[in-house]
């Protein structure tokens, strides 16, 4: 075979090997939950006012570490990034009536979080270029009933939280970071996550750092961090004996605490941040030399005063100047063995959720609401995911496998008119 031919054109893979799967579970982390599980306690939660309704001694400890690596005051954890998105929406005092801005273009949680608190999401466009919250886009929804605002750190960049905060602060708006993606990520030399009223991890298993399942809130406002907490374990039950019953803000707890052995496999992983962190980033420099210069792609969009670890590899493509589909570019290059897929997800306003009708709303979603994201789902955006330690060795082919397409893209557009016939041919 031809190796300077894609493989979609019958050339040989690029990647021959299937790359190896990702692991950041270890020898401390099986530490970790060995001790939890000699010692015998795998909760210890109690949803009544005492020493225990803060959790146990491997959920202070690891909510304590949290909060010395990222330079905050209260630590919050929760059992997944969801639940602390619910918390960190309650805590803010969200409610019916109440509107929430929200980027559209992020997974479906950043949301659903306002929806459990029966306010309406107002979702502004999103930066073409680093997939964040768009300050004109939000200034243009910002209303009188505006209680809060999302900013969502996409991909592993943090939004342009000082922007979004001038916004918001003379207005009286609290703003809540989703930073699910980028834990570790600067922001003017600040941790994205611990720049706004609250900031949000997730530690689901495809995070850099991960418990399975899990999160934490974040806040130097040690009045939320106490909503929080209530929110965390059936608050409702014990507001009288903390003093916070006759609160404006009522408060509806949930069962969204984190278990003792997920505590302690994230105490360890924390350690390892950096760690897990630095391949990432050599990857995708080095990814970034090897695709320059190929016309119609752009690499990942660095802003100059902060830093980017990550989650994902994003590419944006410009089909015209490339003269292929985004379709055609990711079935070329799966066939070549390089895992990428299309666009992200689907702005969040087309979910059925949203077409139904719930008490107050007055907003109406549709097509065209958000254009840039609109495009960059359907059209521009695609990935490469796989950014850790085992597959850096296969950055070489990777950029073989990209040159390889570039260099036969008049054949590749040939195929277009018929992408089953070249979906067979690999």
């Amino acid at each position: 075979m031809n190796v300077s031919r894609p493989a979609l054109l019958g050339g040989a893979k690029a990647l021959p090997a299937e790359l190896p799967a990702y692991r950041s579970i270890g020898a401390e982390e099986e530490a970790a939950a060995l001790r939890v599980l000699r010692h015998g306690t795998l909760s210890a939660f109690f949803g009544s006012v005492g020493d225990n309704f803060l959790g146990g001694r491997e959920v202070r400890a690891f909510e304590a570490a949290w909060s010395e690596r990222f330079r905050i005051r209260h630590s919050v954890s929760v059992n997944s990034g969801t639940s602390g998105l619910i918390a960190a929406v309650g805590a803010c005092g969200v409610g019916p009536g109440d509107e929430v801005v929200v980027p559209p273009f992020t997974m479906s949680a950043s949301a659903a979080c306002i929806r459990a608190w029966g306010a309406t999401p107002v979702f502004a466009d999103v930066r073409r270029d680093t997939f964040t919250l768009e300050p004109q886009s939000v200034e243009r929804v910002l209303g009188p009933r505006t209680r809060a605002l999302i900013a969502v750190n996409l991909m592993g960049q943090p939004a342009d939280v000082d922007e979004l905060l001038a916004l918001a602060r003379p207005r009286g708006i609290r703003v809540i970071e989703d930073n699910a993606q980028s834990p570790g990520a600067l922001y003017k030399g600040r941790f994205a996550g611990t720049l706004a009223d609250i900031g949000v991890f997730s530690l689901n298993c495809h995070k850099t750092i991960q418990t399975g399942e899990g999160g934490v809130c974040c806040t130097d406002d040690a009045d939320l961090a106490l909503r929080l907490q209530l929110i965390r374990n059936h608050g409702e039950a014990v507001v009288r004996e903390l003093g916070y019953a006759n609160r404006p803000e009522q408060i509806l707890g949930f069962n969204f605490r984190l278990g003792e052995v997920e505590a302690a496999i994230g105490r360890a992983q924390l350690e390892k941040l950096e760690r897990l962190t630095a391949p990432r980033v050599r990857i995708a420099q080095a990814l970034d030399e090897r695709l320059a210069g190929l016309p119609g792609l752009r690499t990942p969009v660095l802003a100059a005063d902060r830093t980017h670890v990550y989650y994902t590899y994003s590419l944006t493509l410009d089909p015209e100047t490339a003269g292929l589909s985004r379709r055609t570019v990711v079935r070329a290059l799966l066939a070549e063995g390089v895992p990428c897929f299309e666009g992200y997800c689907e702005p969040l306003y087309l979910q059925p959720l949203y077409a139904a009708d719930w008490p107050g709303k007055d907003r109406r979603y549709g097509a065209g609401l958000c254009p840039v994201s609109e495009d960059l789902f359907a059209r521009t955006l695609f990935f490469h995911v796989l950014l850790y330690a085992e597959v850096e060795r296969f950055v070489p082919a990777i950029g073989d496998a990209f040159a390889k397409i570039w260099g036969a893209r008049e054949a590749l557009a040939a195929l277009e008119d018929d992408g089953a016939r070249a979906l067979r041919r690999r």
